[in-house]
């Protein structure tokens, strides 16, 4: 059984953000607002999901992976935390 972990409630919160926006840019196309505005709010939507995305990886790194090969040695926890930071440019 899978288990949610403890940042699935801040995941949750930022989807819930991104849902929100998306719905308020539909309006404002049909309102047919202007481009720029449009934009702005569109890369919004686009970072929420990245942070959301990033943070959910990040917990799988941390958790799910050390579980499945087992504790990471403290010596060995500088290459994991690279391995996360590298995550960003994906």
């Amino acid at each position: 059984m899978l288990m949610a972990h403890e940042t699935h409630p801040e995941i949750l919160k930022r989807l819930r953000r991104a849902h929100g926006h998306l719905a308020s840019i539909i309006r404002m196309i049909e309102e047919e607002r202007g481009c720029l505005e449009i934009a702005q709010q569109l890369q919004a939507v686009v970072n929420a999901l990245d942070k959301a995305k990033a943070t959910l990886i990040h917990d799988h790194i941390d958790h799910c992976l050390e579980e499945a090969i087992g504790p990471v040695p403290q010596e060995r926890r500088a290459a994991r935390q690279e391995f996360k930071e590298i995550t960003k440019y994906l």
